[in-house]
């Protein structure tokens, strides 16, 4: 079954802001929020559609890729689709300045998934070079990153041993502390996060000797890298969960790809064009010729017709670079250049001054002449 436009999912224009999407998402979510429809399955799955929505429309990285390539820019590992429950309310932090919205707005539920405070590791950015012929074909990369991992030692609680967690006193467990205020108006009730165990709903009293209590520890890790096929210089490309462990077992951030070209030797891009300038002599201009050039496949011969100008554009379909999810490609563009010798003999001059005194050989715009070669062909017969 095919996804529904993100868009139409929140109800928003493809010119609205992150102020707009923000609020859309909010109505969304307390419409279909479980605790409000507990065992309809149609408004989970409504739910869930609309924090998959906003979780690629809210980050400008993600909805720049999905606005030009749509959903196939926003999956495959690469930064939407796919979201659990604990991932969506960990986004409630953004969304309701807490946890679950039900909490703030109706004093109860969702205190097992929403009530506790799910910390998120910090995303991570690196770069990687790429050649013409890697964006031609697309590769896969191993990259080692420098990075908080969960310490190995603790698997990443943070705690000594089991016997080191003891429930939080304050907030009981829950993560959040209520407050009851008396207003004009009545009672009012509001929820925070615990500020004893920070909204994790229990405390470590004997913490980790490697890690002091942290859960995570400065580590290596070996990523493999899939970089589709057209990508160009300053794409960004996301792998959710690698990036920054967190703390004590929390959600790992992402790992943000920043795409670098390696320029070639001979071949220049143009979006999906590739362009090489090639100089010929004002012979092989005249008389024609069969020459050698370079594509991203390797090398190519080509026909240089008889009388050629400097300046002609001849292409070659489809040895160009591939557009990113999709089939079509690109062509290679060879713009012709007449190469002029700065040194000549004294024969070469002597000829050349010879040609240069014929009136065949001079341009004459806007008469039917005949070509150079037909023309050079008389001279020397």
């Amino acid at each position: 079954m095919a996804k529904r436009d993100y868009y139409d999912i929140l109800g928003v224009s493809r010119s609205a802001g992150a102020d707009e999407i923000k609020k859309a998402y909010r109505k969304l979510a307390i419409k279909y929020h479980p605790d409000k429809n507990p065992g309809d399955k149609e408004a989970e799955e409504m739910f869930k559609e609309a924090a998959e929505a906003y979780e690629v429309l809210s980050n400008p990285e993600k909805k720049q890729r999905y606005d030009q390539f749509g959903h196939a820019g926003a999956s495959g590992g690469y930064g939407g689709g796919h979201m659990n429950m604990d991932d969506i309310f960990s986004q409630f932090g953004d969304i309701f300045g807490g946890g679950s919205p039900f909490e703030s707005f109706f004093g109860g539920g969702g205190q097992s998934r929403g009530g506790r405070r799910v910390a998120r590791g910090t995303n991570l950015r690196i770069k990687v070079k790429l050649t013409l012929d890697e964006i031609a074909k697309g590769v896969e990369k191993k990259i080692k990153v420098t990075k908080q991992v969960s310490c190995g030692t603790c698997d990443g609680t943070g705690a000594k041993d089991k016997s080191s967690f003891h429930t939080c006193n304050t907030c009981g467990g829950s993560g959040s502390v209520r407050r009851v205020t008396n207003t004009i108006l009545g009672q009012m009730q509001t929820t925070s996060t615990c500020p004893t165990c920070n909204g994790e709903g229990t405390q470590v009293t004997n913490k980790c000797n490697v890690c002091h209590g942290d859960g995570v520890v400065r580590g290596e890790e070996t990523i493999s890298i899939n970089i589709p096929a057209g990508v160009s210089e300053g794409m960004q490309l996301s792998m959710s969960g690698k990036g920054n462990a967190a703390p004590r077992g929390g959600v790992p951030g992402d790992l943000i790809i920043l795409v670098e070209e390696v320029q070639h030797e001979s071949l220049q891009r143009e979006g999906n064009n590739v362009v090489y300038d090639l100089h010929i002599s004002f012979v092989d201009a005249a008389l024609g010729s069969s020459v050698e050039v370079p594509t991203i496949d390797g090398k190519a011969k080509i026909k240089i017709e008889p009388g050629t100008q400097g300046g002609k554009i001849l292409r070659l379909k489809g040895k160009g670079l591939p557009e990113v999810n999709s089939y079509h490609r690109g062509d290679q563009l060879i713009y012709v250049n007449i190469w002029t010798p700065k040194v000549l003999s004294r024969d070469e001059r002597a000829l050349l001054e010879k040609l240069q005194s014929s009136p065949n050989f001079r341009p004459q715009p806007g008469k039917n002449e005949k070509s150079f070669f037909e023309r050079m062909k008389e001279y020397f017969e």
